[in-house]
C-alpha cells in the first residue's frame, strides 16, 4: 500500500530515529543553592548559586546527577529528545493497532 498515509508517516518517524540516538533520559533540573562558604554573598540565603542537575531513573531509583554550566543547553536539547522519541513511539504504536485490527476483521 505505497499511498497509505499511515504507512508513509510510520516510515518517517522510524526513519527519523537516528536523529534522536544522543537523548538522555529523566529532567534537567534547575536549583537554587547555598555553597556554604560563610564569606560567600550565598550565605545570607538571599543570593544563591544557580545548579543544574539531570533527574533520572536508575535500578528504580531516583538519581540526580550534576551537569556543567558549560553543558547545560546540550543536556537539556538531549532530555526534549526523548519527549520526541516518545511521542513518535506513541504515534507508530498507534498506527500497528489499527492496522492490526484492521487486519483483524479482514476474512
Amino acid at each position: 500500500m505505497p499511498g497509505d498515509p499511515d504507512l508513509q508517516l510510520r516510515g518517517r518517524l522510524i526513519r527519523s530515529l537516528g536523529s534522536l540516538r544522543d537523548m538522555l533520559p529523566g529532567s534537567l533540573v534547575e536549583r537554587q543553592r547555598a555553597c556554604g562558604r560563610p564569606t560567600c554573598h550565598c550565605a545570607d540565603g538571599k543570593n544563591l548559586h544557580t545548579q543544574f542537575q539531570i533527574s533520572v531513573l536508575v535500578d528504580g531509583k531516583p538519581k540526580a546527577f550534576h551537569v556543567p554550566a558549560k553543558l547545560v543547553e546540550q543536556v537539556r536539547q538531549q532530555v526534549a529528545m526523548r519527549g520526541r522519541f516518545d511521542a513518535a513511539a506513541a504515534t507508530v504504536c498507534g498506527i500497528n493497532l489499527r492496522r492490526f485490527l484492521k487486519q483483524k476483521e479482514e476474512p
